[in-house]
Parts: C-alpha cells; sequence; structure tokens
C-alpha cells in the first residue's frame, strides 16, 4: 500500500505524462487514496492483480479511491480482487436503509476526461465502480464478476454525472450490472453482457427527495441473461411530509436492439419501488418519467407479466413507445401467457406482440 500511494504521489507531482506500471504477479493492498489535482494526465498499467484487505477495520471508507482528477487512465489485462466472500456476511442493507456501506472497489469522485479498459475487477466488497460527480469517463472492454447472491455489488453505478459511456463489457453481479442514479446526463450503454444481476437500471430515484433530473440515457446491441430484471426504471413514493416538491424528471431515453435470455422482468417501470419489508413512504411517486423509447427488444421472460408499466398516479408516464417487442415467456406454468401490466400511461405501441393488453 505504501509503495503504491508514493508512486502516485510521485506521479501526481511530475510535470507531464506520468505511468505508473504494476507488474505481473498478487500484491495484498489496504486501502489507498489517489487524489489530484496532478500536474499532468496519469496512466495505471495494471498487468498484476490487487487483493484487497479483508480487515474491515483497515477501511474508513472505500478500498481504491480516485479523487479530482483530470485524465486518468487505467487499463491493463490484470484484476482488482475485492476479496467480497468474508465481508458479504456483515451486510445488512438487503433490510436496513441505515446500514453501514462495506467498501466500495473503485470510487471515482470528479474525476474527468478519463478511461478504464481491460481490467477485471472481481468479487467487490460493495459497488465495483462507482462515479459521482464525473464527467467524460470512457470504460471499455472491461469484466466484472461476483456471485448472483452477493449482496449490492452493483457494477458500475453513476451518479451527478454526465457523459458516460461504457461498452463491449461483461458484468455478472449481485445486484445491478449498470445503475444510473439521480443528476446524471447523457449515459451510453453498448455491447454489454449483463447477468447475473438485477439488469440495468435508472434508480432507485426520489428517496428523500433527491435532486437532480436524469436525461439522456441510451442502451443498445446489448443483451441480458438470466438477470431478475431486464431494463428498469425504479422510483420511490412520496412521503406525506413534502407536498409542494417540484418533481424530478426522467427523460431522454432509448432502449434499442436488447436481447432478454430467461430474465424475470424484461421490461419494467415501478413507481412503487420499496426493496424492504415496509417503508414509510405512502404517497405516490413526485418523479416525472417522460419520452421513453423501447425498440427491437427481444427473448425469452420466465415470468408471463413480460412487460410492466407502473407509473405514477400523480405524475403519469408520458411520451412511452414500444416498437418491435417480441417477448416470450418459458415458465413452468404453461397455463399463463404473455401480459402486460399498464397503469397510468399511455402507451405508442406498433408491431408489440404477443401482448394484446397495451392496446386496451
Amino acid at each position: 500500500m505504501q509503495a503504491l500511494q508514493k508512486a502516485w504521489d510521485d506521479a501526481c507531482a511530475a510535470e507531464g505524462s506520468a505511468q505508473i506500471t504494476i507488474p505481473f504477479g498478487d500484491y495484498l493492498v489496504g486501502p489507498v487514496l489517489f487524489k489530484g489535482k496532478c500536474k499532468g494526465p496519469i496512466t495505471i498499467q495494471l498487468d498484476g492483480n490487487l487483493l484487497a484487505d479483508t480487515n474491515l477495520n483497515r477501511y474508513t471508507s472505500n478500498w481504491l479511491e480516485f479523487q479530482y482528477i483530470d485524465g486518468l487512465t487505467i487499463s491493463g489485462r490484470g484484476k482488482l480482487d475485492g476479496q467480497g466472500t468474508t465481508a458479504w456476511p456483515h451486510n445488512n442493507c438487503p433490510d436496513n436503509w441505515k446500514c453501514k456501506l462495506l467498501p466500495m472497489t473503485m470510487s471515482l469522485s470528479f474525476v474527468t476526461n478519463s478511461a478504464i479498459t481491460g481490467i477485471t475487477s472481481l468479487n467487490s466488497k460493495f459497488f465495483h465502480v462507482n462515479m459521482f460527480g464525473c464527467s467524460n469517463i470512457d470504460i471499455h472492454s472491461i469484466t466484472i464478476t461476483a456471485p448472483g447472491d452477493s449482496p449490492n455489488t452493483d457494477g458500475i453505478h453513476m451518479g451527478a454525472s454526465s457523459n458516460i459511456i461504457i461498452t463491449n463489457s461483461t458484468i455478472g453481479t449481485g445486484d445491478d450490472c449498470v445503475s444510473v442514479g439521480s443528476g446524471t446526463t447523457n449515459v451510453t450503454v453498448s455491447g454489454v453482457t449483463c447477468g447475473p444481476g438485477h439488469g440495468i437500471s435508472v434508480g432507485s430515484l426520489g428517496k428523500d427527495e433527491d435532486k437532480g433530473d436524469v436525461v439522456g440515457f441510451n442502451v443498445r446491441n446489448s443483451k441480458l441473461s438470466g438477470t431478475a430484471n431486464g431494463i428498469r426504471i425504479k422510483t420511490w413514493q412520496g412521503k406525506k411530509d413534502a407536498k409542494n416538491v417540484e418533481p424530478m424528471m426522467v427523460s431522454g431515453f432509448t432502449f434499442d436492439d436488447v436481447v432478454m435470455e430467461n430474465v424475470m422482468n424484461p421490461i419494467i417501470i415501478d413507481q412503487e419501488y420499496c426493496p424492504y419489508a415496509s417503508c414509510v413512504e405512502s404517497e405516490p411517486s413526485r418523479v416525472q418519467i417522460k419520452d421513453i423509447k423501447f425498440n427491437n427488444i427481444r427473448g425469452t421472460s420466465s415470468s408471463a407479466e413480460v412487460i410492466q408499466l407502473r407509473c405514477s398516479k400523480t405524475h403519469p408516464c408520458e411520451g412511452l413507445e414500444l416498437k418491435n417487442i417480441q417477448l416470450q415467456y418459458i415458465g413452468n406454468d404453461k397455463a399463463l401467457k404473455e401480459t402486460a401490466i399498464c397503469e397510468n400511461v399511455k402507451v405508442i405501441s406498433s408491431n408489440v406482440k404477443p401482448v394484446s393488453l397495451l392496446n386496451k
């Protein structure tokens, strides 16, 4: 850890471009802070494997923290092994929203004009990659993997970020493969294979009246296999003591050329999201969803409700389009047929088969 920290400090202080090379081999590393502002762009060439310390008492925050950096490149064939197996039993977040968070593998805060390519993130204790306040980030040809039952091991999460591109990558986790939080704009996901996991998600949004519209999310040429959800937008219900809050906007999304393979909920908008046994929120969601396009979505579903559009009573979904949707139920109950659930929404649809409820 000390050697890696010194290497970063030296590279950050160097004039012009600098490179840190982590050679082939396995290295046990505790939490490290990579902080700018630096005098020039820095490349971390990861050829070896970094193994996270398993002693949770060593962490005050996350494992690898990147802050206030412009021009960061992380590349190579190496691995970031979060060694999360021993940490996951300490995660009670699925049952307690006030839980203490476990360390994320990579946390990027206010990082700009940067790229992550080629590397593998394995068995993170919590999120694999988290971005906050970032812009112009290119993530491509990476692998993210954790068991399907590992809690909160989101692949790539982002909030308050813009111009994020994720391409040609394989993500399999115990939570969302890709998740988009509030205040995020202009995100592209292309050529991504997701599974296991909870799918590709926007949200959850609207809890504690969080601010920041989500505008411009494009997913194309991707595949989801064996996931709990396919393409999902999830928002919390509102609280009774927040009557005059302006609605958060979710708009300008396109989902095109996406294959579903044995996915539980291929297309789902859930504006009554609550992952716990009970929630204090009871008012309709104050998140306004509009201008969402689903095109050329095809494959198989393990549930008969292949399309679920449950929108807010007070802020109904607007401008939803479904075209060229072909989803087949392959569950065990042969008496069931494919259906769509549509609440508080008018849908423009064409060639949506065999779902007939959209037209009723």
